[in-house]
């Protein structure tokens, strides 16, 4: 897989790509991603990427060329574009997996007051990380990288990826490990007991009980 994503902050990624599973996915070649300056598209002379609002307003607006210019020079034919955006359909589990599928992903990042409309013409997917605002699409950008690259066959082992958080729409089964006692809290007896089948019953009973107490609009779907 390749993900080329589009930021004006590029040194935002830097620590991000470089450590624990997506480095090790980058270095054993599952996944090719290339972080790009929307300003080096900028054909302005001072590379400037973003404008006042027509009708008035408060803030700057990520203009059209510059994007434009970024994304047809990157996709291909099966390219997928993705646009970081409050507006967008909320990003969950099942759109981790379909999005791990795809062979090339251009993320765009917006910042600003917001991006020129028109960009939206350019796009596949609009995804947002949840009801709130952020400074940029960068961090969005990261947890739906994240989400994505652990899903690729060969990133992290499958069976790991099997009872996570979401998967079946039920929360993870809690774990324990050394010491059996720890001020008085004790780990479940059955852990301990070395029936893997009376085992995977408890925890899917555990994700079960997790996902009623703790995310009851889960089970709703």
């Amino acid at each position: 897989m390749k993900i080329d994503i589009l930021t004006l902050f590029p040194n935002m990624f830097s620590s991000f790509l470089n450590e624990s599973i997506i480095k090790r996915a980058k270095e054993n070649r599952k996944i090719e991603i290339n972080i790009h300056n929307i300003r080096d598209f900028s054909i302005d002379k001072h590379k400037k990427v973003d404008d006042y609002p027509f009708g008035g307003g408060y803030g700057m607006v990520l203009m059209c060329q510059p994007v434009f210019e970024a994304v047809n020079s990157l996709k291909s034919e099966n390219t997928k574009v993705i646009l970081m955006t409050p507006s967008g359909e909320v990003f969950n589990q099942d759109k981790a997996y379909n999005l791990s599928r795809e062979e090339h992903i251009i993320i765009i990042c917006g910042h600003y007051e917001g991006f020129d409309d028109r960009i939206s013409t350019l796009v596949n997917m609009e995804i947002s990380i949840g009801d709130y605002i952020l400074t940029g699409g960068e961090i969005p950008g990261m947890v739906i990288t994240d989400a994505i690259i652990r899903l690729v066959d060969g990133v992290i082992n499958k069976e790991s990826l099997v009872d996570e958080s979401f998967n079946n729409e039920l929360l993870d089964y809690p774990n324990y490990t050394k010491p059996r006692e720890f001020n008085g809290l004790l780990v479940p007896e059955i852990l301990l007991s070395g029936n893997h089948k009376k085992i995977a019953e408890w925890r899917l009973n555990e994700r079960i009980k997790r996902t009623k107490e703790k995310r009851p609009d889960l089970l709703d779907k």
